[in-house]
């Protein structure tokens, strides 16, 4: 699965893109984010997502959990969504 990290400071359009296009190709995706804002920059990538795939018939589904990553040798905890259709 196609993973795509989120910071605070992503523009969400440049986001909702790149995950458009990899739902497209691959199916699903997996997006990445640690902090609040990183978060908050994710959600509404995603909400942006929904519309650019709904005109091709696409309604997705969000599936949230935590995931253990590294960042710079230190072990961080994030905020994971599995974006996928319905």
């Amino acid at each position: 699965m196609e993973v795509l990290r989120v910071a605070a400071d992503s523009k969400p359009k440049s986001v909702a893109g790149a995950l458009a296009a990899v739902i497209r190709e691959k199916g699903s995706a997996e997006l990445q984010a640690v902090g609040a804002g990183a978060v908050n920059q994710a959600i509404k990538a995603i909400a942006i997502t929904r519309g650019y795939v709904a005109p091709n018939g696409i309604n997705l589904i969000t599936i949230p959990a935590f995931a253990e990553i590294s960042i710079e040798n230190e072990e961080r905890t994030a905020i994971k969504f599995i974006v996928e259709p319905r």
